[in-house]
């Protein structure tokens, strides 16, 4: 097992998979931090504590491989992260576990913070960079619940909770026969924007490819409305016509032209709200049907739509951009296509797949878009959603 230098700033990040691996980890750790990974798995701990390095692959025009060092890894429910967390060495606390894992990770967090305040640590920042908006917020609200008055005291001046917005694109690399296990593939572009007013202590030292700002929410709103829009409707409707990659998918006319419509009525949406340059984010648009095109990439249509359920969350990257459009009195018709296309998504081992096809075989199309997508039935917007589920499932191959 490794062991960091002699008064090296410390990073715990909890979720040792790619993300964790091909972008946040690999920033902390090439910004100087040694990086303790957290997990559940036991065999992916066992790799991180036996390999000396790893290998990021870098997916675009002119392919390059950046190797990473200066890590260690532990069960996340251990005692051993009880103390790294209490240790003074340890700067910052990150997340890629999942929005439905946070809840799973904040009593042992909660934990360590208990003996932090105990030993009186310097502050501490908490930092989930999950795909889903206020997500350092709600795991904060975990954390609270499981401290008493006199610690949350302490916590609320000395460990900060800050949102984040992160983006990159990170295809499963699990059958690409690696020689090390734990290399993983990344696209070039990468984005980490956290939210200045959450921190509680400087960042420091200063992590690579990461930008402070004081109105995140702009921004969380942005990539989830079209990097994460874009993405998931090009998932489903590469489905519904029978494509198995992303870029395949997308080099389909019928797609690229619903995908990019969607894009740019929820980039109307964006810029109306948040008063956006509406060509500056045209220029946003078109980078990030770019980056999505990428074919280096690899990136399978089932892995990309996977979770249905929860990307037709209230909020999340489907319903979020067609509700604000509506609200600015804005055209939804390309967005109506990719949230029918999701209703579409049949993939036997994805539980939530399983679950909404077996409601719409049971319920009927009409009522189950109802219920999913709050839209009452009758209503323009669930009709738009209903006729265009049946015009794309007329047509599924």
């Amino acid at each position: 097992m490794h062991e960091p230098q002699p008064n090296q700033p410390q990073a715990l990040h909890f979720g040792a998979g790619n993300i964790g691996r091909g972008f946040i980890g690999a920033l902390l750790i090439e910004s100087g931090y040694f990086v303790f990974f957290a997990d559940i798995n036991k065999k992916l701990i066992n790799e991180l504590n036996t390999h000396d390095s790893y290998e990021v692959h870098v997916l675009d025009k002119t392919e390059r491989t950046e190797e990473v060092h200066s890590f260690s890894a532990a069960s996340s429910q251990a005692g051993s992260v009880l103390h790294i967390i209490a240790n003074p060495h340890t700067r910052l606390i990150t997340t890629a576990v999942g929005p439905q894992v946070l809840e799973k990770i904040a009593p042992i967090i909660a934990m360590g913070i208990r003996e932090r305040c105990a030993a009186n640590a310097c502050p501490l920042n908490v930092i989930a960079c999950e795909n889903m908006v206020d997500q350092t917020e709600t795991l904060g609200k975990y954390v609270r619940s499981h401290l008493s008055d006199e610690e949350n005291a302490w916590l609320a001046i000395n460990i900060g909770f800050a949102n984040c917005s992160v983006d990159r694109i990170i295809p499963d690399t699990s059958n690409s026969h690696n020689e090390n296990p734990l290399d993983v593939g990344v696209e070039e572009f990468s984005e980490w924007i956290v939210d200045r007013t959450g921190l509680r202590a400087q960042i420091d030292p200063p992590i690579h490819g990461m930008a402070l700002t004081d109105s995140l929410r702009a921004y969380i709103e942005r990539k989830l409305f079209t990097l994460n829009c874009g993405h998931a409707i090009v998932a489903y409707l590469g489905f519904v016509h029978g494509l198995s990659r992303v870029d395949q998918a997308l080099a389909n006319e019928a797609v690229f032209k619903d995908v990019r419509g969607a894009l740019r009525e929820s980039g109307a949406a964006l810029v109306s709200k948040h008063g956006f340059d509406a060509e500056a984010h045209e220029r946003y648009v078109e980078r990030v049907l770019a980056r999505i095109a990428n074919p280096k990439l690899h990136d399978d249509v089932v892995r990309v739509g996977r979770q249905p359920l929860r990307k037709l969350a209230k909020g999340d990257r489907l319903l979020g951009p067609m509700v604000m459009a509506r609200e600015y009195g804005l055209l939804v018709d390309h967005l109506a296509r990719g949230i029918a296309a999701a209703f579409l998504f049949d993939v036997k081992d994805d539980p939530q797949s399983v679950e909404l096809i077996g409601e719409v075989d049971k319920f009927g199309i009409g009522h189950v878009v109802a219920a999913h997508t709050g839209f009452e039935e009758g209503s323009e917007e669930h009709s738009k959603i209903v006729a265009a589920y049946k015009e794309l499932k007329a047509q599924m191959k």
